[in-house]
C-alpha cells in the first residue's frame, strides 16, 4: 500500500534557499521520470520520516501529490549529512505499476550456521545488497538468506538464491553472496578439538621421557 506525500513545488535554487527550507521542516527534492520533465519540489521532513520508517524504508510505494498532479514513485536516492545524518535531499522517481523497475534490497542472514561455529569458522556476507527488478507492488522490503546448512569451504551464489516471486536479478549467477570460512582455529571437518591435538604427547610424559634418556646416558 502506496503512503501519500504531498510536494509543494516552485522551491527556489541553490543552497541558501535549501537551507531554509530545511530550518522550516522541508527536504528539498525533484521528481522525475516516466519520460516527463523533472520537477524540483520540497517535501515536509515528518511525512518523508514516517515513509521511511515503514517495513519498506528505502523501497516504500509513495504516492506523490504535486500540484494535484498524482503519481506512483519510490525514492531512488537519498542524501544524508556525513555527520548529522539528516536528510539534505531526495531523488523521488516516478513508476509504472505495471512495469519493472530496477532497485537495491537488503539481505538479510537468518538461521544459525552451526556446522561453521561447530569447526571455529566464519560466516563472511561480502554483499549487503542486491539489485533486483521488479513491478512496484513486488518489491520486497528484504530477501532473507537462510544459512542453516552452510559449512566452511561452501558459498552461496546468486544462482542458489531463491527469489520471492516476481523478482528477477541481472547480477551475474556467479557471484557470491555469503561465504563459510576457516579462521586459523579452524578444525577439519568431523574432528573435535581433542582429536586435533591427537600424536602431541602430554607434558608430562614428555618429561618423564627425557628424565629417562638421561639416566639411561648417565649409566
Amino acid at each position: 500500500m502506496a503512503i501519500t506525500l504531498t510536494a509543494s513545488t516552485g522551491r527556489s535554487a541553490g543552497s541558501r534557499s535549501s537551507t531554509r527550507m530545511r530550518t522550516d521542516g522541508l527536504v528539498p527534492a525533484v521528481v522525475y521520470g516516466l519520460g516527463r520533465d523533472s520537477v524540483a519540489v520540497s517535501v515536509p521532513w515528518p511525512d518523508l520520516r514516517r515513509a521511511l520508517k515503514t517495513e519498506a524504508g528505502l523501497n516504500a510505494l509513495i504516492t506523490l501529490d504535486v500540484d494535484g498532479q498524482k503519481d506512483l514513485a519510490i525514492i531512488k536516492d537519498l542524501q544524508r549529512h556525513p555527520i548529522r545524518r539528516n536528510v539534505l535531499h531526495v531523488d523521488f522517481l516516478r513508476v509504472d505499476p505495471d512495469a519493472g523497475v530496477s532497485v537495491e534490497v537488503p539481505l538479510v542472514l537468518v538461521g544459525e550456521a552451526k556446522k561453521v561455529e561447530g569447526r571455529r569458522g566464519i560466516v563472511d556476507q561480502p554483499l549487503k545488497s542486491l539489485t533486483v527488478t521488479a513491478k512496484p507492488a513486488d518489491i520486497p522490503s528484504l530477501i532473507e538468506i537462510d544459512i542453516t546448512d552452510l559449512d566452511v569451504g561452501d558459498s552461496i551464489t546468486v544462482a542458489t538464491l531463491t527469489l520471492p516471486a516476481g523478482v528477477t536479478t541481472d547480477i551475474e549467477d556467479s557471484i557470491q553472496l555469503v561465504l563459510g570460512l576457516a579462521t586459523r582455529f579452524s578444525v577439519e571437518d568431523g574432528a573435535t578439538e581433542g582429536e586435533a591435538g591427537e600424536g602431541a604427547p602430554a607434558e608430562g610424559a614428555a618429561e618423564g621421557d627425557a628424565e629417562g634418556a638421561a639416566e639411561g646416558d648417565a649409566e
